[in-house]
């Protein structure tokens, strides 16, 4: 019986990979050996980075302090309780720390096996600790390699008929569905979600490309003039046939449950793939379709690679094949190619910079670089274009029906599928919209349309924001229980004090917004506010999600008057937050000013 492909059993976490492979580096040189594992995953519980369930109370108050980590003998004792409650772990102690470093090793970020010595962070992995390649790269690198089958998983046969590499299968599938619309005289429009979750993860042969494309066309021609309850009655009879044919076999219950993964294994690689910045989302978030500001190297990649596996003679080759930063050589990747690229990429920058009415940057005579040069020119002006797009975002926020969208998404925040994203997303707009800001800037990746595609990494604020007269981080998170405290309030701090170290010249703020505020997070920014930190206080304002929106409120009654809301009036309502810290016993006193204080801010601005 044939499986579907899912990267969720392969990476599980992004937003983990850089912190485990930080803490992997601490290894480094040491056998991976079951001692070696067993300390991986003391080292991952020391610095909080894994938590079991069901810790006693003395063991949970462990991860529970200011200080960014535990002590390493505690989380002996910690991993010493797993151990006492796992039988799986008393046979194999090394088991846990074995899984934790298999997304880190399956990436090509850092060799760590038994069977291989010491532990190596290969060239690929010191770039990404490095800063000299994001996230977004780290994935593209890896899927633009990763194969099914391949020597590292026993799950996939080439001889059972699994010859394919996801990723660029994936790209193959979707240009071809625009080709065939496109000769149909339709405007092509990627795939659906609902097409994406069924026809992406059961592609698990490059031969059976065509006729996947096919099959999304002959389907879409079923669908259309239909009404809705006909649509759905015609998608679920499709589905059933369609798995019953992948499966080869008719059993209802293997049936539902590959549709019931299928949902989850599409929604993953979409989220992951977004990571490349290859695909876009498109279409109300309804569609995937190819990068249109990468076409120049998507043409080229599907040119190069038709999507099937390259043949190893050993989990060795594969290995070094993994962990090889340099190869492949990128097809586009030539001088002309790469004058191609930074044409088209300045020809973007041109019309963003018209529309703004901003003078043209210049751009040196690179006719004559190598490519190295290029492809620095090329990152260069594609950050320009981001900054260029924050512009728009911040024109376009000054629209009240606009303002009104961010309030009715920040109200409706736990609706959104990704909600951590979600939160940053809305945040940032919502505070280009607020005030005459000379930058606000998010720290989140973002693809080439400039949409967030993750969540901003550990080591700085979520977005810096730039003013005349002062200047602010804003902090956000989903996180409501105690983990906020020890995930936020050391952090936060430390990224002000960072802040307020590098733009000196100006009073800094740290603008922290949550669904609602622990206790611990509080009494931690409450003795920082009062007392210090580092030796000086901080200026940090703790507000709910409804605190924050009756900021955007306010502005909403200021813009219908037709008059705006200056940032020095943001500077005096969180002057007179901080202020009222002053006037208050305890943080609890204070957290129950906070709404009267901006209550008393609103009728002096629309009264």
């Amino acid at each position: 019986m044939k499986k579907a492909w899912s990267l969720s059993t392969t990476v599980r976490n992004p937003d983990r990979i850089l912190s485990f492979l930080n803490v992997l580096k601490e290894m480094e040189g040491e056998n991976f050996d079951e001692e070696g594992q067993i300390k991986y995953q003391t080292l991952l519980i020391q610095n909080r980075l894994y938590k079991p369930i069901h810790l006693p109370a003395n063991l949970e108050g462990y991860y529970e302090t200011v200080n960014d980590k535990m002590t390493f003998d505690q989380a002996v004792e910690i991993f010493g309780f797993m151990k006492d409650k796992s039988s799986e772990l008393k046979r194999s102690p090394g088991l846990r720390g074995r899984t934790s470093v298999a997304p880190i090793t399956k990436m090509g970020l850092a060799v760590a096996k038994k069977s291989s010595g010491s532990v190596i962070i290969t060239n690929f992995g010191k770039a990404f600790l490095n800063n000299e390649i994001d996230l977004g790269e780290v994935f593209f690198r890896f899927l633009l390699k990763w194969q099914i089958p391949n020597p590292e998983s026993d799950d996939y046969s080439i001889n059972d008929g699994y010859n394919i590499k996801p990723f660029v299968g994936v790209l193959h599938l979707i240009n071809s569905v625009n080709r065939k619309s496109e000769e149909a005289g339709k405007e092509p429009k990627g795939i659906s979600k609902q097409e994406f979750s069924l026809f992406a993860p059961t592609l698990v042969n490059y031969g059976e490309i065509e006729n996947y494309s096919n099959d999304i066309i002959n389907l879409r021609n079923r669908l259309e003039g239909k009404n809705k309850r006909e649509q759905k009655e015609i998608f679920e009879d499709y589905k059933n046939k369609f798995s019953e044919k992948f499966l080869g076999i008719s059993d209802r219950t293997e049936v539902n449950k590959l549709l019931s993964n299928l949902k989850d294994y599409g929604d993953n690689a979409i989220r992951y793939f977004r990571l490349t910045r290859y695909i876009y989302i498109r279409g109300g978030g309804f569609y995937i379709d190819l990068e249109p500001r990468r076409h120049i190297e998507i043409k080229n990649l599907l040119s190069f690679y038709n999507g099937s596996c390259l043949l190893f003679d050993s989990k060795e080759q594969y290995a070094k094949y993994i962990t090889d930063f340099a190869e492949p050589k990128l097809p586009w990747e030539t001088k002309s190619k790469l004058v191609e690229i930074i044409n088209d990429v300045v020809s973007d920058v041109r019309s963003k910079e018209q529309m703004l009415n901003l003078e043209e940057k210049d751009i040196p005579d690179y006719q004559s670089f190598d490519d190295n040069s290029l492809k620095k020119l090329i990152e260069e002006f594609r950050l320009y274009r981001r900054s260029l797009q924050e512009k728009e975002n911040h024109n376009i926020s000054q629209n009240v029906d606009n303002v009104n969208k961010y309030i009715e998404a920040l109200n409706n925040i736990y609706k959104e599928k990704d909600k951590p994203i979600a939160l940053e997303k809305y945040t940032a707009l919502s505070l280009h919209a607020l005030n005459d800001a000379l930058k606000i800037q998010p720290n989140y990746p973002v693809g080439d349309d400039n949409e967030p595609t993750f969540t901003a990494p550990a080591g700085k604020p979520d977005i810096e924001c730039y003013y005349n007269s002062f200047n602010a981080i804003c902090e956000v998170t989903m996180l409501t229980g105690r983990d906020q405290w020890y995930n936020e309030g050391q952090p936060i701090m430390r990224h002000l004090r960072d802040f307020e170290d590098k733009n000196s010249n100006k009073d800094a703020y740290c603008l922290f917004v949550a669904p609602s505020l622990h206790r611990d997070t509080l009494n931690t920014f409450w003795f920082s506010v009062k007392y210090e930190y580092e030796g000086k206080k901080q200026k940090i304002i703790p507000l709910s999600i409804n605190n924050f929106l009756e900021l955007l409120k306010t502005l909403v009654v200021i813009k219908n008057k037709g008059q705006s809301l200056p940032h020095s009036e943001i500077a005096k309502l969180y002057n007179n937050i901080l202020l009222s810290s002053n006037e208050s016993r305890d943080v609890n006193e204070w957290m129950q000013k906070i709404p009267s204080v901006i209550l008393t801010w609103q009728h002096e601005l629309t009264a």
